[in-house]
């Protein structure tokens, strides 16, 4: 059973559509998405010109069309229980 699972986890590790966690874009790549996007260039143009994902290029541009913006917004969830200025003490 153990070695199934360490199996399993190395097969997982490999796998080239194995989903991780990736940083946040700065905002100048967000900008020359839109920048590259007003300019007439498809979305697939814009993926393989900057290296990012079709489907990041297609949410950036759907947010900033919503939106008017590039910046990060807003994230929903609950609000900190303790102020900044009180987790500094």
């Amino acid at each position: 059973m153990a070695q199934q699972i360490r199996r399993a986890a190395f097969r997982s590790q490999k796998d080239p559509h194995h989903i991780m966690k990736t940083k946040e874009l700065t905002k100048q790549v967000r900008d020359k998405v839109v920048e590259k996007y007003e300019a007439g260039l498809g979305y697939k143009k814009i993926s393989r010109a900057l290296n990012i994902s079709l489907s990041t290029i297609k949410s950036i541009i759907r947010k900033w069309k919503e939106y008017g913006t590039t910046a990060n917004l807003p994230r929903g969830g609950r609000p900190p229980k303790l102020k900044s200025r009180t987790r500094r003490k």
